[in-house]
């Protein structure tokens, strides 16, 4: 299917047009029909040849007071069918319109010039071309008709099925955005919207989320044309039964999400066009999609501004959109998405200064550059702004700017050996303060950092790293004699760990300790117990000449040394798998 929209000013013969076309009335409201008058989005289709495939049409208002429901009902769709009558040629509401096409820059139309049996067409048509031409819409093709005789319906379905056959495919798989146009309750069924799907699939069972982020929805039923469908890919009219909507929550301007693949976001950097961004107003509408949000416009440089939303919109970059100022000036501004996670602006020049950045995007996604910019980011946090990602992930799902992987990489050996330096008896740099330091947003890249492949200048030991010369503590002379002297008296009585008050004569506090253990000059079998490296080994083999199973006390005497000792050293030896519990009483060697 193809879906177009028709634009044009006001009783131009739009609606008269796709009736024609179609068979189908597309002024849904009786008031509509009484007055002649289209004041609602209207949704008729029919095939075109040779092969008979569906074209929709969403027949819009040319009304000067309903040009925001004409935006929503442009906003989704890729082509236009612009009316101009040939008895009233070009209007106020021909003009508007155009330039709300050239706004968001809709590149395929076809241009029908109507009532072509009341007028000649051919001035009209000569000036409705060069205008056309002068914007996105580029050189038209042109039809001269009548609704009322059939003039030029046959010759219009042929360029309506040659837009159609030129239209691009979108992806298949691509993440669903529906903006809905329509939103209403059917009895047994519940909440029904329509929209215009432009890229993705919609399936029977999908799950959906709400345009708050918030609210999960399932699909329970699906329509195209009509007709009951299991799945829909676009471009496609659909209707969906959806499940699981507060009463009031989806209305037109509101979308359905493919779930954890947008943004949704208040704030971002827009490009404008169209208007020069010094005299755009402070309060504005942007118009995307369906949607008609209040906005605060901030200006930054001289064709980029910061927008502040009233209400979340999934942005993206590169996104389109119409920038209007209601009751104000006409002539609507282009916008286009820069950034749809801005930095905040809260230093004395750092509005300048992103101005001057904002001057080098393009509005086309680039993965590079926003690594750049972001130094470190997740890859689904990149892609769910609009930008694929360039590469594999440095650790789980984070990306990051090779250039800032590398100064992170070299900062953190640096902090490592400065702390080393600091802190001789303990010269591991604990992984959370190291995370600390580099401001870096999960722990799990320290570990990476560490884990580079032909990188020695850090490795990383019970939670702490070490540069290439710190992987050990260096002991000052005095405690290293301290230790010296423990050492001495462990070889005349290797299960007699010193006393408290020994260890504090000889200076030798918990620090000083825990870093002669780390130097691997003690062994620390429990709280403030400490013996010769070897001791759990040599403790073994004398309990295993002793008869199986024995007790606490058989093991101290047989080690000859106090309870003191032989308690946390036997628990040690349980946890080194030398010995195991019988029972609450006794022990057995493995």
């Amino acid at each position: 299917m193809r879906v177009l929209a028709t634009a044009g000013h006001v009783d131009h013969g739009k609606s008269a047009l796709v009736r024609a076309l179609t068979g189908m009335e597309p002024d849904r409201l009786a008031e509509e029909r009484r007055r002649g008058l289209t004041l609602d989005l209207g949704f008729v289709w029919t095939g075109l040849p040779p092969d008979g495939e569906p074209l929709a049409f969403v027949d819009v208002p040319g009304h000067e007071r309903f040009v925001a429901t004409m935006l929503a009902g442009v906003g989704p769709v890729p082509a236009v069918l612009f009316v101009v009558a040939a008895d009233q040629g070009w209007q106020r509401q021909s003009q508007e319109h155009l330039e709300i096409l050239h706004a968001l820059g809709v590149r395929h139309a076809v241009l029908a010039v109507t009532r072509s049996d009341l007028a000649d067409p051919a001035p009209v048509r000569a000036d409705a071309a060069e205008r056309l031409a002068a914007t996105s819409l580029g050189a038209t093709p042109c039809v001269e008709v009548s609704a009322v005789t059939g003039q030029g319906l046959t010759a219009l379905r042929a360029e309506l099925s040659r837009l159609a056959r030129a239209l691009p495919v979108p992806p298949a798989d691509a993440d669903v955005r529906l903006w809905l146009d329509r939103a209403f309750t059917v009895r047994g069924h519940g909440t029904v919207v329509t929209g215009t799907l432009a890229a993705g699939t919609l399936r029977v069972g999908d799950r959906l989320t709400a345009g708050d982020g918030t609210t999960g929805l399932r699909v329970r039923g699906l329509q195209c044309l009509n007709e009951a469908r299991d799945e829909v890919c676009a471009v496609a009219r659909v209707a969906v039964n959806v499940h699981g909507a507060p009463d009031g929550l989806l209305t037109r301007g509101q979308v359905l999400l493919t779930p954890g693949r947008w943004l949704p976001t208040s704030v971002t950097d827009v490009r404008v066009a169209g208007t020069p961004v010094a005299e755009l107003p402070r309060q504005a509408t942007l118009h995307l999609g369906t949607a008609a949000v209040p906005v605060t416009v901030r200006p930054l440089g001289t064709d980029t501004a910061r927008l502040t939303l009233a209400r979340e919109l999934p942005l993206r970059v590169g996104d389109r959109a119409v920038l209007r100022q209601p009751g104000g000036p006409r002539t609507p501004s282009a916008v286009t998405v820069l950034d749809v996670r801005p930095p905040r602006l809260t230093r004395r020049g750092a509005a300048r200064a992103r101005a001057a950045e904002l001057a080098t995007l393009t509005g086309t996604p680039d993965a590079a550059s926003e690594l750049r910019r972001r130094h470190l980011v997740r890859r689904s946090e990149l892609h769910a702004m609009g930008v694929p990602a360039p590469f594999e992930p440095v650790t789980g799902d984070w990306l990051a700017d090779p250039a800032h992987w590398t100064a992170l990489r070299e900062r953190l050996s640096q902090e490592a050996d400065r702390h080393a330096s600091r802190n001789p008896l303990d010269p591991g740099l604990p992984t959370e303060a190291a995370r600390r330091l580099l401001a870096l947003p999960d722990r799990t890249l320290i570990d990476a950092l560490t884990a580079t492949p032909g990188d020695r200048r850090l490795h990383q030991r019970d939670g702490k790293l070490y540069g290439a010369t710190s992987t050990a503590p260096v002991l000052p002379p005095h405690l290293s004699a301290a230790v010296d002297t423990v050492r001495a008296e462990l070889t005349e009585a290797p299960f007699r760990a010193p006393e408290a008050h020994r260890l504090t004569e000889l200076g030798l506090t918990r620090k000083a300790l825990a870093a002669a253990v780390t130097a691997g000059a003690l062994l620390k079998v429990g709280d403030g117990i400490v013996l010769l490296p070897g001791a759990d080994a040599r403790a073994a083999a004398v309990l295993r000449d002793l008869p199986q199973p024995f007790t606490t006390s058989e093991a101290r005497r047989a080690l000859d040394t106090t309870r003191r000792v032989a308690v946390p050293l036997l628990e040690f030896l349980d946890t080194r798998g030398y010995t195991e519990r019988v029972d609450d009483q006794r022990r057995r060697c493995r």
